[in-house]
């Protein structure tokens, strides 16, 4: 290998996939640096497999038989000629043993040196060496001892509630908060099951919980000469199960000497463990802004781009140029912070069943317009493609700048209302729901959030009113998608020009009935007279409406639905094996069909009633664990099976007391939504 100062980089590997690689890959590219890409069955026809040069099949679409095999991926850079290896984040971004791999074989890793990953990945070690360099720690037990009976009483020791972590932790995984001793060895089993599954490590350390904390971390750069900076906060207090919803920089309130000695704290814990790269201290924040070392994430985050927004640079670009051996391209005091950034995660997950991640196709994907360099879409995914169980369900990341917190919150608002996406069900509605809360617009964010204004947020992001103005859109798209089929349309502007094949000189007036898939199931009986080729009279709920539809933009299926003189901008796409059709108007979507159709398909899968013998699968996953058998007695809540999904564990309990009856289902199998897992008698 060249020496670090000559060393040139002119094509590197990506060991990761989805929105990060594509990431890596546009600034690489700008770089004038080919990239290669690494892809699993899974991933084969995937947009980070599209925008590389070269790509690598890598195996199967379970991680651990794909892009976790450091073999393969340092098979596949030596293969294609690459210099270098960019990790992205999770994986084998924070695996030590996959950085000394890499210089073993003459490869560039494009991250701090291994040494730093492995003293700041073990969580315990983090803790000595940041209270030597005189960094703000919680105390806590990081000891060898991994008894129940040990960590049990440490915990007694702290006090309640605690925090337990897995040592090699990180992104929430292998995290449990005990609020009592009774609770306390099960909370400990479940965190150390989920560790050992994700890290291949289930060693535990206890902390106490600090109430009502805010989470803010620091954005970290050193390079090769012992050069150090920070590029400020962010506050991600913003989070459901320990991972974050919803970022922001500069975090708000702070105080001007907080952000200096947060950010010097920083950059402390880099000197310390002579740190190269990009990283990310992570500091708990109580009400006084007194602040303690949580952990170090010696990689990018998936939160870096609202930290360019503020600093005007380009992050990826940084570690390309560090790794390359070069110094840093600022300093500290060179360094800027304009204006505020906002930046949401898109989650397939429904946020009204826990959260639950979701997995399949994505039928519909319109996202928000991208007017200036403002707005930015980062995302690995396209209209058509999966949302596969085996990863993260990260959709995408919507971030905004605006010059201050309130004018970016608004736009950030209307870019997520402008976010359209159907087929699977998203965390859209209950970030637009955060966004509204009164607390959060007032700054008074913490980690507690979500739980403490549960209600509210809820209540807020539950479906939409469906009144006559929505019946009338509906309808209109309905009216539009038969025309489109027929293709008997003589212009490009109104739906009434495209008449539908079912409509005839025969008769001058057609009765619809849509049924919205909402709650209550509302049921909307219409009757549909044809006035002419521009108009249509809707008669619904007693009363009469002149309805038309603009077509606005076709190849973007954008239309502006007139009802009685007022245009609703909207858009909609219609499921071709359900036959639902999705509309998106006044900020929110609606999902309908329509009663007695031939094209018609009901999909009615109902899972656990109160008072059901069966337990379901709430989503696709692996079955991890069985925790009964046949004649087993049971009680309400008792665990009855152990899913892995999305790489996080889901227990599936019984919702009633009973006798099991039968298992039918297996450990290790791949199940589907809605699959049947236990039966109980009778």
């Amino acid at each position: 290998m060249l020496f670090r100062n000559q060393m040139t980089l002119s094509k590197i590997l990506i060991a990761n996939r989805g929105e990060i690689a594509c990431r890596i890959i546009r600034t690489a590219n700008r770089l004038g640096i080919k990239c290669v890409s690494v892809f699993s069955d899974a991933d084969k026809d995937s947009l980070h497999v599209k925008m590389a040069d070269e790509a690598i099949y890598i195996g199967k679409p379970p991680a651990q038989q794909s892009y976790l095999i450091k073999e393969k991926i340092i098979q596949s850079a030596k293969k294609t000629n690459c210099q270098a290896i960019h990790p992205g984040y999770g994986f084998l971004s924070e695996s030590y043993e996959f950085s000394q791999l890499c210089s073993k074989n003459d490869l560039v890793f494009i991250g701090p040196p291994w040494q730093a990953i492995r003293d700041m990945g073990i969580k315990s070690t983090s803790k000595h060496i940041m209270s030597a360099a005189k960094v703000p720690i919680i105390e806590g037990y990081h000891g060898e001892d991994q008894s129940e009976e040990r960590l049990l009483q440490e915990a007694e020791q702290i006090g309640y509630p605690v925090m337990i972590k897995a040592v090699r932790g990180g992104g929430g995984k292998g995290m449990r908060i005990a609020f009592s001793r009774e609770e306390f060895i099960y909370q400990l089993q479940s965190a150390k099951t989920e560790a050992l599954k994700a890290f291949n490590n289930d060693e535990m350390l206890v902390e106490k919980f600090v109430e009502k904390p805010r989470h803010v971390e620091v954005q970290i750069f050193g390079d090769h000469h012992s050069n150090y900076v920070y590029l400020y906060e962010r506050d991600c207090s913003i989070q459901r199960r320990h991972q974050k919803v919803i970022e922001e920089t500069p975090a708000p309130g702070l105080t001007n000497e907080t952000r200096r000695k947060i950010g010097e704290a920083a950059v402390k814990a880099a000197r310390a463990v002579n740190y190269v790269g990009a990283g990310t201290v992570e500091f708990i924040m109580d009400p006084k802004q007194n602040f303690y070392f949580m952990e170090m994430n010696t990689r990018l985050q998936v939160e870096h781009p609202i930290t360019e927004m503020v600093t005007n640079t380009d992050l990826v670009e940084w570690q390309i140029r560090v790794a390359r051996g070069e110094h840093l391209p600022l300093k500290q005091e060179d360094i800027p912070l304009n204006g505020h950034a906002f930046e949401a995660r898109i989650y397939a997950e429904d946020p009204n069943n826990n959260f639950m991640p979701g997995a399949g196709k994505l039928k519909y994907l319109q996202p928000p317009l991208v007017t200036d360099k403002n707005i930015r879409v980062e995302t690995g995914v396209e209209e058509g493609d999966e949302v596969s169980v085996h990863y993260d369900p990260l959709i995408a990341k919507l971030v905004v700048w605006a010059d201050d917190r309130k004018s970016a919150l608004q736009k950030f608002r209307y870019a997520l209302a402008n976010y359209k996406i159907s087929g699977l069900t998203t965390n859209i509605p209950f970030i637009i729901s955060l966004c509204d809360h009164k607390e959060f617009v007032a700054e008074n964010v913490h980690t507690d959030f979500i739980p403490m204004h549960r209600e509210e947020l809820f209540k807020t992001a539950r479906e939409p009113i469906i009144d006559n103005e929505i019946v009338c859109c509906a309808l209109s798209t309905i009216l539009n998608y038969e025309a489109e089929l027929s293709k008997n349309y003589s212009n490009n502007n109104l739906v009434g020009s495209m008449i539908p094949n079912f409509w005839t000189n025969n008769f001058a007036e057609k009765q619809f009935d849509l049924i919205f898939n909402n709650e209550s199931k509302t049921n909307a009986k219409v009757n549909v007279k044809y006035v002419n080729e521009n108009n249509f009279e809707l008669n619904l709920n007693g009363q009469t409406h002149l309805v038309s539809l603009n077509i606005l933009d076709r190849q973007a299926r954008l239309y502006q639905c007139d009802v009685d003189g007022h245009r609703i901008k909207l858009s909609y796409s219609r499921d071709q094996e359900t036959g639902m059709f999705s509309l998106f108007a006044n900020d929110r979507l609606f999902e309908f069909k329509l009663e007695d159709r031939k094209y018609q398909k009901e999909q009615n899968l109902s899972l656990c009633d109160a008072d059901s013998n069966d337990s379901f699968a709430p989503m696709p996953g692996v079955v991890d664990k069985i925790n009964v058998k046949a004649g087993d007695e049971v009680k309400k809540g008792d665990p009855l099976v152990v899913m892995i999904a999305m790489k996080m564990e889901y227990v599936i309990r019984s919702n009633r007391d009973g006798v099991v009856k039968s298992i039918n289902c297996s450990v290790g199998q791949n199940v589907k939504k809605s699959h049947k897992l236990v039966s109980l008698a009778e």
